[in-house]
């Protein structure tokens, strides 16, 4: 059935954060945040002309980030020791972030708190990313889309057999499908969200932006 419901949808086209500057290492899991990249055009990017809402680009699903998490709440700016990446680490990860400014931002907000140096932490995030499967349906979707948002849930279930409705949830902002947020343990094997991450969007009629 859930399967069924998305491959209709597209064949109808033909918490609180914890106090921010705690000590780096320090939490209890991670949140894989994927981003649908036209509805955070449509959100933020455009405002900012980011080249990652360009004309021709064709994102789907783009890496957010990988969030450290306590089990209530989450740090951010962590105090560490290490250094802030080079431009080209952060232009690495332009493939899978839409650009190198996201990557940064997230090391700033995000990979500080992870204990690791900038290399072992963007290293980190791919390896969580290869380890869900994308469903190849949104590589399908060419025009908007109106939609259950649980619907983009169960197409990450059933392409991602090892994977709990409780480890899962999927976001909206401003009616749009905004992003999908994987909890998953320190050797990034999925764990169940802790309370404050598990917010599904209930939208019926959630809208699922064209990629550019």
């Amino acid at each position: 059935m859930r399967k069924t419901a998305l491959a209709l949808a597209v064949a109808c086209l033909t918490s609180p954060a914890l106090a921010e500057g705690e000590r780096a290492g320090d939490f209890d899991y991670y949140v894989l945040s994927l981003s649908w990249s036209s509805a955070w055009c449509v959100l933020e990017g455009d405002a900012r002309r980011d080249p990652q809402c360009d004309a021709g680009r064709g994102l789907t699903w783009v890496l957010h980030g990988l969030w450290p998490q306590h089990e209530d709440g989450w740090p951010s700016y962590c105090r560490t020791g290490e250094r802030d990446p080079t431009r080209a680490e952060t232009a690495a990860m332009a493939d899978v972030m839409g650009g190198a400014g996201p990557a940064f931002y997230q090391w700033k907000k995000h990979g500080r708190c992870s204990g690791l140096d900038p290399a072992g932490y963007f290293a980190t995030a791919r390896r969580a990313l290869d380890s869900i499967t994308l469903p190849p349906v949104f590589g399908r979707v060419t025009r908007d889309l109106t939609l259950p948002a649980s619907v983009v849930e169960d197409a990450f279930l059933d392409a991602n057999p090892g994977l709990a409705p409780d480890q899962i949830t999927v976001t909206c902002k401003a009616g749009l499908v905004q992003e999908v947020r994987i909890c998953l343990t320190k050797d990034l094997d999925p764990r169940r969200c802790g309370a404050d991450t598990i917010r599904d969007c209930r939208l019926p009629d959630a809208v699922l932006e064209a990629p550019r």
